[in-house]
């Protein structure tokens, strides 16, 4: 019989997702060293090697290839049988491992910790920022338990709840304020500054101001909200913000903040699961108190708009 540990198992699912020992470390939160001494082991109690090492990156051997989708596997079912034990303890109880997208979990993550410990004395928050695709496949693969981001997700395999609806803001310098609120059709003509790809509030701006990918070209582009504001407080340009970010963003820029003209762009944000998990239920109250958190942070960024 193989003597190979669960932890082994995790460390080389995690060396397999990122193909590199210090990506797979940080993702372990163990040293690289540590890593490489599990998965050392686990190879000594297999009897050949699963990964061939180099010093940018590592690549399954057939034993390690052969190996990844059944240890995938493995992990999946243990955590079923987590769920499973949980959802019968009753109240939920334990590590929840939340993702959040980035342009909701700076705005709403801080206050959700402290939300969720009340409502569920026993939980253990592990939260994960990442953007949308990130997130789904995490679900899916059942390295997350839930997520929250803009729907629809349209993933068969998962559960949407909505919690709020919000709209996009114009962020524009302040030397503007008071002229007239721009069109979509104008706004690529101000110098739009959107993020950078793979953010789907980038393209949910996109599809508002009807840029396909060759205008998608032509705007500029940042790594976060933040950094937008900051752009545009320098007259560079303009650009959207969710309602949600703009006490945070907006509080010591020199910018105007002004609701664009009917009908205006925004999005639904929510949270999903996946189906088969059997913490369906305790994920809906988990839902429900993230829900009256956006009502509440929505009501306080709508009071800085005219």
């Amino acid at each position: 019989m193989i003597n190979i540990t669960l932890k082994q198992l995790r460390y080389f699912d995690a060396l397999v997702r990122a193909g590199h020992f210090g990506r797979a470390s940080a993702d372990c939160a163990i040293s690289q060293p540590a890593l490489s001494v599990q998965i050392r082991e686990m190879e000594a109690a297999i009897g050949g090697a699963l990964v061939e090492r180099s010093a940018r990156q590592i690549h399954l051997t057939a034993l390690g290839a052969a190996f990844a989708p059944r240890v995938r596997e493995i992990l999946r079912a243990v955590d079923a049988l987590d769920q499973l034990s949980r959802a019968a303890r009753g109240p939920l109880s334990g590590p929840l491992r939340l993702g959040v997208i980035p342009t909701v979990a700076p705005y709403l993550l801080p206050a959700m910790v402290g939300a969720l410990s009340d409502a569920f004395p026993g939980l253990e928050l592990f939260p994960r920022e990442a953007v949308t695709g990130k997130l789904v496949t995490d679900l899916i693969e059942a390295r997350l338990d839930a997520a929250v981001v803009a729907l629809p997700v349209s993933e068969p395999a998962l559960t949407e709840m909505p919690l709020f609806d919000e709209a996009f803001v114009l962020v524009r310098p302040a030397a503007e304020a008071g002229l007239p609120v721009p069109s979509a059709e104008t706004l690529p003509e101000m110098r739009l500054l959107l993020l950078e790809e793979g953010h789907c509030f980038r393209d949910q701006a996109l599809t508002f101001c009807k840029l396909g990918p060759a205008g998608a070209r032509t705007v500029m582009e940042g790594s976060s909200l933040s950094t937008l504001v900051q752009m545009v407080g320098a007259g560079i340009g303009v650009t959207l913000l969710p309602e949600i970010a703009l006490p945070v963003e907006t509080r010591s820029a020199q910018v105007d903040r002004v609701r664009l003209r009917a009908p205006a762009p925004g999005r639904r944000i929510g949270m999903v699961w996946r189906r088969s998990t059997p913490l369906d239920g305790p994920l809906r109250d988990v839902a429900a108190v993230l829900a009256r958190l956006g009502a509440e942070s929505l009501a306080q960024a709508r009071a800085l708009l005219p």
